[in-house]
């Protein structure tokens, strides 16, 4: 009776051990990490569909977005949905596009991360040669797939508060896993 007694004393520990575990994992994943999926082209050459990434949730509760992070945001027009975009505009900045190239305040800005030939044409939010200023609290997105990107040339700008996470290690698949890098650009 003894040993029963120790076996199912020792169960309950492991499945108290699981228990806590699996908390912090739900807690992590909810709060600090999680994983996504890539569904679609609009980053194109650089994400691919179903590729694998972990999005940094609390990155951005200490500092805000820079130009060139790779974010997770939720959609416009569908909050269930969630998008990958290439931050480009910073609140208070002038936003251009002119003959394929964005103009941030009134600077060229070179993207190496785009495929050769990339078209980028305007959309009903940013039409070509118009020059927008990105609102306080809000950010210029755009997918590096130009011309297969619903980004804010199209719904505008997004508010700080549909930013999930930046997009900081692909994982999947193994061929292509390591840390995102940073861009910087040559923009004051």
């Amino acid at each position: 009776m003894e040993m029963v007694k120790k076996a199912v004393s020792s169960f309950f520990d492991f499945l108290q051990g699981i228990v806590v575990f699996m908390s912090i994992l739900v807690m992590f994943y909810l709060f600090i990490v999680s994983p996504q999926e890539i569904n679609g082209a609009s980053m194109e050459p650089n994400f691919h569909n179903a590729e694998l990434i972990l999005t940094n949730k609390i990155a951005y509760k200490m500092a805000d977005p820079v130009r060139g992070d790779v974010i997770i945001l939720k959609s416009p027009n569908n909050k269930d949905v969630d998008y990958i975009k290439r931050v480009l505009g910073l609140p208070g900045d002038t936003v251009k596009l002119v003959a394929n190239v964005f103009y941030i305040n009134n600077q060229p800005i070179a993207e190496p991360y785009l495929a050769p030939e990339t078209v980028t044409m305007g959309g009903s939010s940013l039409h070509e040669g118009e020059e927008i200023t990105v609102p306080e609290g809000r950010y210029f997105v755009a997918g590096d797939n130009r011309q297969h990107s619903s980004d804010s040339r199209e719904f505008g700008t997004i508010p700080f508060e549909d930013v999930i996470g930046k997009a900081i290690l692909r994982y999947w698949p193994p061929s292509k896993a390591g840390i995102i890098p940073p861009v910087t650009y040559d923009i004051q």
